[in-house]
C-alpha cells in the first residue's frame, strides 16, 4: 500500500492540518516507509511463537501490599461536622 500526494493532501484536510507541498512530498514518503515497515513485519512468519507482554525479557517488579500511612481516621472524624457509625453525614441536597 501507498499513498499518493492527493490521498495525504485529503488526510491532512480531514485531520484539519494546514499542509504546504514541501510537507506533503516530505510526509507522503515517511507515510509510505511507514507501510513499507508494516508490510515487511506483516511477512514474517510467526507461526507457533508465543505472543510477548513485552519487546524485551524484563519483569515488572512487585511490591507487597502493605499499608504504610497510618490510619487517622478517627482524627478526621473528630472534627467532622456530623458522623454515624464511623461515616461522614451530609445535609440532603436533592429533594
Amino acid at each position: 500500500m501507498s499513498l499518493s500526494q492527493d490521498d495525504v493532501r485529503r488526510i491532512a484536510r480531514l485531520a484539519r492540518i494546514a499542509v504546504s507541498d514541501d510537507e506533503v512530498q516530505e510526509s507522503q514518503s515517511q507515510l509510505n516507509q511507514l507501510f513499507a515497515l508494516i508490510e515487511e513485519m506483516r511477512a514474517v512468519n510467526t507461526d507457533g511463537i508465543e505472543p510477548m507482554a513485552h519487546a524485551q525479557d524484563v519483569m515488572l517488579r512487585l511490591r507487597e501490599d502493605v499499608a504504610t500511612a497510618p490510619n487517622r481516621r478517627d482524627a478526621f472524624q473528630a472534627v467532622a461536622p456530623s458522623v454515624e457509625n464511623g461515616l461522614y453525614l451530609v445535609p440532603k441536597v436533592i429533594e
